[in-house]
Parts: structure tokens; sequence; C-alpha cells
């Protein structure tokens, strides 16, 4: 799949969202990335050879404190490569990416990795 199409199905699964949550974007950068480097899986508490479809890096909405302030934009970058590399059709992208951004920006608005799980958003 194209860059510029894949970078739409992330466009549109953000835009899709309820105006409430996508309220809660200030100061979120989205990127994508072809994959992951080692850096991102060691964020992301992964080994080497594990698949990584989305990374959360920032302050959680319910870890900021009143100091908060001047900070960087929390970032969500979303690997094009392991999408597309478990997916066997442009419809599994297209829902993997939507599941993906959801769980990313999950982790923005302050639920943990069981909390997901519980969700069915792991």
């Amino acid at each position: 799949m194209s860059r510029r199409r894949f970078e739409r199905l992330v466009a549109r699964a953000v835009r899709d969202l309820p105006p409430r949550i996508r309220e809660r974007l200030d100061n979120v950068e989205i990127v994508i990335a072809d994959w992951p480097t080692r850096e991102d899986l060691a964020a992301a508490g992964l080994d080497e050879g594990e698949t990584l479809f989305g990374l959360y890096q920032g302050i959680p909405l319910t870890g900021r404190t009143t100091s908060y302030g001047f900070a960087l934009p929390d970032k969500i970058t979303i690997f094009q490569g392991p999408i597309e590399e478990a997916c066997r059709s442009d419809w599994a992208i297209r829902q993997e990416v939507q599941r993906t951004v959801l769980h990313e920006l999950a982790h923005h608005l302050g639920f943990s990795d069981d909390d997901l799980a519980r969700f069915g958003l792991e």
C-alpha cells in the first residue's frame, strides 16, 4: 500500500473519533513510520523481532500536574510495515489502523495495557 493511502487511513481513523475524544488530542503529534527501531521496541518493552504496530510517547493526561507546560507534543507513531505484514487485505489493514490508533490514543488518555486488554484493545 502506498504511504499516501496509509496516511489517509490514519487520518480517517482520527477523524472518525467522537468529537469529545478528538478534542483531547491537543498537543499530540501522530506520525507514520515504516518500521519500529530498536529504541521503539525497547520503549514498548519488546524484544527485537517482536511486533509493534504503534507507540505512544508522552505524558498521559492522567499523569499531568499543574506544573505541566511548555512540553513537547506527545507522539503517537503508527508503524506501516508491521501492520501490512500482519494483514492480508486492505480491509484488514484499515481495521488494524483503526484499532492501533484507538489503542495508542487510549494510552494518551491514561489507560494501561491491562485496561486495554479488558476492552479488547490489547
